[in-house]
């Protein structure tokens, strides 16, 4: 696939300058290189240019992923050079400066829990967006009481969308409730404790569920009927791990926040790796959007106050998001080595915490860069054209009849649901009272008021 002039050399310094330079940064894969060869190998390649760029980039990152510090001398006044390529994956805007290896460190998170995305056409041109910005554009040639009420609406529309997505259905207390939290998200600091206070109001009746980080092995899947034997899609991070990881995660949000990291990109990179952690018994699907919503808040990405409904946008592409959470749990799963418990249960035999602090995240940052859009594009300006048409029509309505607000929203979505006239039974039961001068005035006002919004 390469001209001779291109093709890399067939050493290991020869591979690992080629794939930095041309590819990027997995670190998933240099941990196992550098697990695999040793210390000697690559103190060789870095000693034999001490002053290249590329050598003291991997002597930075040998250091960094195994905590073995290498015995190498100061290379002395040379130009300093970043870790990652900004053109290749996304970095940091302000990293680090290591004096000792003399580069900056622009990765986004800490040995803990460090997902990487590559700048791909359509990232890049998402980016270019601004969509924050649209968005506070938007907002900014609306009335203050319209802003709230459309604020009110789309932060409940997310709560119930996120239940939908389980497939539940919680009262109108829970969904209010887990509204409350989306409200709150981006305010209090993340820790274990929070994600555990998350978790209690996401179960609510915990008699049947145990609360608090996992104790055993995880999956997400089914059972044969006939064995009981897992028949798993996902396999969660060994419950010895989950604490470590989350605690890098914990690290991650507050690196990138402070490091002027895309905040939709820092988003994806959060919630799905929480996701894929797994590391409660249950409510992680819930909370891996939370996890959305307090990366955007966070950074000041949404308008104060304004909730973005993503889980909205996810709930009206539900097989786009399950291929997206395949991306990587399905080739996952054949690097995963596991039996099955007494209980049903899989345990994990192992080594495998790499794999969940240091995945590609690109495919999850375009899928949730969309969403954003779709949110800001879409359904903000839709919900402020629907209450300032609403507002409209109530206005018209007071003209011509004396009617209670109850009344006005009633008598506007029986016209919704009958394409902007009176049903049968409206013109019977519930508006019986109008006349019919009053009914087809009515159904103007709609007409006028609603348009294209109805």
């Amino acid at each position: 696939m390469l001209t001779p002039r291109h093709r890399a050399e067939s050493t290991l310094a020869g591979q690992l300058v080629f794939a930095m330079k041309w590819e990027g940064i997995d670190l998933a894969v240099l941990a196992r290189l550098f697990e695999a060869v040793g210390a000697d190998p690559i103190r060789a390649f870095i000693l034999a240019t001490p002053t290249g760029a590329f050598a003291r980039r991997v002597w930075y990152l040998y250091e960094w992923l195994t905590g073995i510090e290498l015995d190498i001398p100061d290379p002395g006044k040379v130009k300093v050079v970043p870790i990652v390529d900004g053109d290749l994956q996304f970095a940091l805007a302000q990293g680090r400066v290591s004096s000792r290896h003399k580069i900056i460190d622009n990765l986004p998170g800490t040995p803990a829990f460090c997902p990487m995305v590559r700048r791909t056409p359509g990232l890049n041109a998402a980016h270019a967006k601004q969509l924050d910005q649209l968005a506070r554009q938007v907002l900014g040639r609306v009335r203050a009481d319209l802003v709230a009420r459309a604020a009110a609406f789309l932060l409940l529309n997310d709560s119930k969308s996120s239940f939908a997505i389980e497939g539940e259905r919680p009262s109108g207390i829970r969904a209010v409730r887990w509204g409350q939290a989306i409200a709150q998200a981006g305010m209090h600091p993340l820790s274990p404790a929070e994600f555990e206070r998350l978790q209690a109001i996401v179960i609510g009746d915990s008699r049947f569920v145990q609360l608090g980080l996992r104790t055993q092995g995880g999956f997400v899947g089914v059972h044969d009927r006939e064995t009981g034997d897992p028949l798993p899609d996902h396999i969660s991070a060994r419950h010895q791990d989950v604490e470590a990881l989350i605690t890098g995660l914990v690290a991650y949000g507050e690196r990138t926040r402070e490091g002027g990291y895309d905040p939709v990109v820092a988003a994806a990179a959060m919630a799905f790796g929480f996701v894929y952690i797994h590391p409660f018994e249950d409510g992680n699907g819930r909370i891996h959007r939370w996890l959305i919503h307090h990366a955007l808040a966070a950074a000041h990405y949404n308008p104060p106050g304004l909730v973005f409904p993503v889980s909205a946008a996810i709930l009206r592409r539900l097989e786009d998001y399950r291929l997206v959470l395949e991306t990587y749990s399905r080739p996952l799963l054949p690097q995963i080595e596991w039996q099955r418990t007494a209980a049903g249960n899989v345990e994990v035999l192992n080594e495998t915490i790499d794999f969940y602090r240091y995945f590609d995240a690109t495919a999850h940052a375009e899928f949730l860069y969309e969403c954003v859009e779709q949110t800001v594009v879409a359904d903000l300006p839709q919900e402020v054209r629907f209450l300032e048409a609403f507002d409209q029509f109530g206005d018209g309505v007071q003209q011509i009849v004396d009617m209670p607000a109850a009344h006005i929203e009633l008598l506007q979505k029986f016209l919704q649901q009958n394409g902007g006239r009176f049903s049968q039974r409206a013109r019977s039961k519930e508006f019986a009272a109008l006349t019919t001068e009053e009914a087809d005035r009515i159904e103007q006002l709609y007409a006028d008021a609603f348009g294209e919004a109805a």
